[in-house]
């Protein structure tokens, strides 16, 4: 996964897969991208990812929990159409910006 830090913003480009076999790993990753409490927003771009399941939907609801309670946000942008049905039918628009 490959990364962007501008001013309190992390963009991360995931690829591939998010599914119950690369969680862990992009999980990892994503913490260490937020872990300084400067980081205010995570963006991620999907543009390169091809399926995301339910492992990817709790992975991107943990690191929204994790900016919230700093009072920060997460967005996503450039989904497929698998992907963004998936996060439609979870609900996870309601609570994560589509840009």
């Amino acid at each position: 996964m490959e990364f962007d830090r501008r001013r309190d913003t992390v963009t991360a480009y995931v690829t591939g897969e998010l599914d119950q076999c690369s969680a862990q790993s992009i999980r990892r990753e994503l913490d260490q991208l937020i872990e300084d409490p400067s980081v205010r927003r995570l963006v991620l771009d999907l543009k390169n990812m091809r399926f995301m399941d339910s492992s990817g939907i709790g992975v991107i609801l943990g690191r929204y929990r994790t900016l919230a309670q700093r009072g920060g946000t997460v967005a996503v942008r450039n989904m497929n159409a698998h992907v963004e049905r998936i996060f439609l039918l979870s609900g996870m628009n309601q609570i994560i910006q589509i840009i």
